[in-house]
């Protein structure tokens, strides 16, 4: 019986955590890094990373057959141009992702049902308490994750707002600095602050004073839960808010209201979901990630007018929006 073009599609996607365990699996171990010169023997590569050869060997000649690394001689692999990224040291490099992913991701997307049976994040049930906490307990996972959201480039929306009204711009929840580094880098007149958890705080700061800023920049440890920095003309939130569930993301934003001067403005930085009807032709990633705080964290992505309710409720007004930005000042 001939197979239909459906039924390998499907039993493609089905086997595609196959593919992934086996990837993070070998950054785990560190076998891309050991690539970097050139193609190295089985034997070689499992003796410097201490797994077995056999079975490392069959993972590399299944990736290989896939195209992920190439096996220019018997039992001898290297990288391919997509597996270059896997390693420490090259730019764009996906290997924190990939630890991220295979780890605390993995074993949260294995108990989905118990998210779809209680409404609650399968992470929860897996480690036994909410996604940051866990990070609170755990300084490994907490700087594989922060440096992996660091290593996301500032939202594309950011390149449309226009801060040269400003004088100082707040950072709310930086991560280590990537957003705030841009900012700064474009708006020399600028003076930024940026507030995130302490180990977090602490990578931005080096990360802000490698890129020559630290006389313009101030970096703040605490919540955004017990208020934020006062002092700021725009305060910045990306990527922020869909974290939180919606009496959360509001009490987030009204910590903002408090301290926003009278001239001043909240921008809030997200990837917005299609509005419910709407034509979204290339936007399938915009789901995916819903997926992702469906299983790890109480929050969700919402639709560009979902954010906006988000900010009418903690006093704000909207007086622009975009795609992928809202700008707003107190009402």
């Amino acid at each position: 019986m001939n197979e239909s073009p459906a039924r390998r599609k499907l039993l493609g996607i089905l086997s595609g955590t196959w593919v992934a365990q086996g990837v993070y699996a070998l950054v785990k171990l560190g076998v891309p890094d050991l690539m970097a010169d050139g193609p190295v023997h089985v034997g070689q590569l499992a003796h410097a990373c201490g797994a077995d050869a056999r079975a490392l060997g069959r993972l590399l000649r299944a990736l290989a057959l896939l195209g992920l690394f190439t096996e220019p001689a018997p039992d001898t692999y290297g990288l391919t141009s997509t597996t270059e990224l896997l390693r420490a040291d090259v730019p764009g490099s996906v290997r924190l992702n990939a630890l991220m992913q295979g780890d605390e991701v993995f074993r949260s997307f294995a108990e989905i049902v118990h998210t779809l049976r209680t409404g609650r994040p399968a992470f929860e049930a897996v480690y036994g308490r909410p996604f940051y906490d866990y990070l609170g307990d755990n300084p490994e996972a907490a700087a594989v994750f922060n440096e992996s959201m660091g290593d996301q480039r500032p939202p594309a929306a950011l390149t449309g707002c226009d801060l040269g009204w400003a004088g100082t711009v707040v950072d709310v929840g930086g991560g280590n600095g990537s957003l705030l580094i841009d900012v700064l880098t474009r708006f020399p007149q600028l003076r930024g602050v940026l507030m995130e958890l302490p180990d977090a705080a602490d990578a931005a700061r080096a990360r802000l004073a490698e890129a020559g800023l630290a006389e313009r920049a101030e970096c703040v440890a605490g919540s955004f839960f017990d208020g934020v920095p006062a002092g700021g003309d725009a305060y910045v939130l990306a990527r922020v808010l869909h974290n939180w569930n919606d009496d959360n993301a509001v009490a987030v934003l009204r910590r903002v209201h408090a301290v926003l001067p009278p001239h001043g403005r909240v921008i809030v930085l997200e990837d917005f979901l299609p509005e419910r009807g709407e034509p979204a032709p290339g936007r399938s990633a915009a789901g995916l990630v819903d997926l992702l705080m469906l299983v790890t964290q109480e929050g969700h992505d919402r639709t560009g007018s979902e954010y906006r309710e988000l900010l009418v409720k903690a006093g704000f007004e909207v007086v622009e929006a975009r795609a992928g930005a809202l700008e707003a000042r107190a009402a």
